[in-house]
């Protein structure tokens, strides 16, 4: 599978984009259509694992088929990672069909490896590679449940042992694929020092373990993904080798940082697709019912509310591309930007499910048949906002850099590169070392801030548009003296609710200016849909409303232009996502 991987980077360069629409349709095939009763990873398939917790074992057997675990190694060491953004598109296409599956068998591994991508060691890195590259899986442990996400007071030790390595003595808890990887990555106590030089991140193998020195604990039960395998370790004084600890000892709390600022930009992008799912399976039952002697799909509250899913959708992927984007172009920026995604995208597509779900009425309850499936998105989706860090522990992130952004950055910086907002344009490497933890800077809120003075007013969706854009900046003035008055007290975790309050604000904004820009780069571009300024007017005109605002009414034919392309997408079979891609089924 190394070769085969390696190969498909070596040979001819079709591009970076070109390859990744290769690969999702190489995905599609390969699963086919997901509302066929009689395939064997179709949604009714689906279902049964799901009620038996577990995964599909057709699922992951197409999924080792395709050597998928290749997507999350880099290309220098023989995979297909190259863009963070292409691999959010690529495993959308699994988790349009199930989140546990996309988590289950490889985004627990993407979440462990990019540790060692980022600062493992070259025998690391290949050794790592390799599990990956032969199907295997890796997990990751920071959290215990005692400490949640205050990572610094866990109490997992890796001890220095007289021989020069480690003993592991501890458990850790609720580790996905804890009990079937290959590896784990475990987030260890090597000091019993005070502060956040006290932890270290180990690579440690399975097969490198004393077994009468390890205990997988029980599996855990769970309300949503209920297919993945959720345990635990308990290490009694496990010897392992010096050369398991990553980077430097005492790096273990800025690793696991910059880590998240990749998996934070890219696991709620890869959600999209269950919610794609969501929206699709709403639309096809209101395509074939009627009510009160109309199509449901006539009635102003079902069109509406369909139209303004959509729009939650192209607004999250706006928000997700960006953060991706930004790994890569803007390195000392990612960490607001990362918590940004992952506070708001799931919390976003969260409401946007509960919404459809009235209009699916009394079938929204049903676990089985043709809309069983949205239940099961409908309980698997919230997972995604606890994970590694939960959505509070991303807003007291963005809460201490508020003051510094609102000193340096607000209304100075120079906007964001055109390419920040460029769904298919290719990426330079990403530079590990130049993720920084903190940032003074935020040129994706300068780019609306630019955007003001030149934005078009030729007709009435343009003109929307601009009106909006200025409440915005206005917004985010308003935002700006609430954070220089921030207390001391008031930049720390145990901040008040206005500051929490305020970095939700603060992520709106930021999805705002991402869908400015995404737009604007769109325009006089071959996708005549996001070229159109129907949709940026009504994707900022709801983000407006969600920041308390009472905007103008928006021009009929917005509302219009997005009804016309939810029945479009869903009668050919397209992607409700900045990418419009072709789907089996």
């Amino acid at each position: 599978m190394l070769n085969q991987a390696a190969d498909q980077v070596v040979g001819p360069d079709i591009g970076a984009e070109a390859r990744a629409v290769a690969r999702v349709a190489e995905i599609e095939r390969a699963f086919g259509d997901p509302t066929d009763a009689t395939n064997p990873v179709g949604f009714a398939r689906l279902l049964e694992a799901d009620e038996a917790g577990e995964l599909s074992a057709e699922g992951e057997k197409i999924l080792d088929d395709l050597g998928f675990n290749a997507e999350f190694v880099p290309v220098e060491l023989g995979g297909r990672l190259e863009q963070l953004d292409t691999l959010t598109r690529v495993v959308r296409q699994v988790f349009r069909r199930d989140i546990a599956l996309g988590l289950g068998y490889g985004v627990t591994s993407f979440m462990a490896s990019v540790n060692v991508w980022a600062a493992g060691s070259e025998a690391q890195q290949r050794k790592l590679a390799d599990i990956l590259l032969r199907g295997g899986k890796v997990s990751v442990a920071y959290h215990e449940l005692a400490h949640g996400n205050d990572f610094v007071r866990n109490e997992f030790e890796a001890r220095p042992s007289a021989e020069g390595g480690y003993l592991l003595d501890g458990e850790k808890q609720v580790i996905n694929n804890a009990g079937r990887a290959a590896a784990w990555l475990l987030f260890s106590r090597t000091s019993q020092a005070p502060g956040s030089r006290s932890h270290s991140v180990l690579m440690v193998e399975r097969a490198r373990i004393d077994t009468e020195r390890l205990r997988v604990l029980p599996r855990y039960g769970t309300v949503g993904v209920r297919g993945c395998y959720l345990s635990g370790l308990d290490f009694d004084r496990a010897p392992v080798p010096g050369e398991a600890l990553v980077g430097a000892e005492g790096q273990g709390v800025e690793l696991a940082l910059r880590s998240f600022q990749m998996t934070r930009s890219a696991i709620p992008g890869m959600a999209l697709g269950a919610a794609d799912t969501a929206l699709r399976t709403v639309v096809g039952f209101a395509v074939s019912r009627e009510l009160y002697g109309k199509s449901l799909l006539k009635i102003p509250h079902a069109k509406s509310t369909l139209g303004t899913a959509f729009l939650d959708l192209l607004i999250s992927d706006s928000l997700s591309l960006v953060g991706t984007r930004a790994v890569h172009l803007l390195p000392d920026e990612t960490s607001v930007y990362a918590s940004a995604v992952k506070y708001l995208v799931p919390k976003i597509l969260t409401e946007t499910m509960y919404e459809l779900s009235i209009v699916l009425g009394a079938r929204f309850y049903v676990r089985e048949g043709e809309h069983g499936i949205f239940q099961k998105h409908v309980r698997d989706l919230p997972v995604l906002s606890l994970g590694h860090a939960g959505s509070a522990a991303c807003q007291a992130t963005i809460i201490p850099q508020l003051p510094r952004l609102a000193r340096k950055s607000w209304f100075r910086a120079e906007p964001a590169p055109a390419e920040l907002f460029q769904p298919r344009s290719p990426l330079p490497p990403i530079r590990y070392e130049q993720l920084a933890l903190a940032t003074g800077r935020d040129s994706l809120s300068a780019a609306l801030v630019a955007a003001v003075d030149e934005l078009p007013t030729t007709n009435p969706e343009e003109r929307a548009i601009q009106s909006l854009a200025l409440r915005l900046m206005d917004e985010l003035r308003q935002v700006q003296e609430a954070a220089l008055q921030l207390s001391p007290q008031d930049r720390t975790a145990l901040a008040s609710p206005s500051s929490f309050s305020l970095a939700d604000r603060y992520a709106v904004l930021l999805a705002a200016s991402a869908v400015l820009g995404v737009w604007r780069e769109a325009r006089g571009g071959e996708d005549a849909f996001l070229a159109d300024p129907a949709w940026a007017a009504a994707a900022l005109h709801r983000l407006a409303k969600r920041l308390g605002q009472q905007p103008a009414p928006l021009p009929a034919s917005c509302e219009e232009r997005l009804h016309e392309e939810v029945v479009r997408r869903f009668t050919e079979h397209r992607s409700y996502d900045l990418y419009d891609t072709p789907l089996a089924g």
